[in-house]
């Protein structure tokens, strides 16, 4: 791949609604659902895939949640990039880490959510 890949729920109109505005931040992903790829061959865990957000980078490296999140914003531009490596860094972590799973547990309620978002 030249390219990452983000791969959204494409069952759940939250994910794909927050997956649509991602573009617009200027990174470099190409981007698809869990439903449409074949998740073993590229390495994406798929019961973890049901609940995190997946990113594959070109070199094949899988993250999820909120580490996904901030491997995708580094590959834009500035300031993005620098949002990017914050979210991953020692104190900050744990509190994207816990935002992202708020959010995950409750996007059947966020904007764009429907019964089909719940886990």
């Amino acid at each position: 791949m030249e390219r990452g890949l983000m791969l959204n729920d494409g069952d759940c109109g939250f994910c794909m609604r927050a997956g649509a505005l991602v573009p617009r931040l200027g990174v470099d992903v190409d981007a698809g659902t869990v439903q449409s790829v074949d998740l073993e061959a590229l390495g994406v865990d798929p019961s973890r895939a049901e609940v995190e957000l997946p990113y594959v980078h070109p070199d094949g490296r899988v993250e999820y949640g909120h580490r996904a999140v901030a491997a995708i914003l580094r590959t834009g531009p500035l300031p993005w990039r620098v949002v990017g490596r914050l979210i991953t860094t020692r104190p900050v972590d744990p509190v994207a880490r816990r935002a992202y799973r708020w959010v995950a547990a409750n996007r059947s309620r966020l904007p764009g959510g429907t019964p089909s978002c719940a886990l």
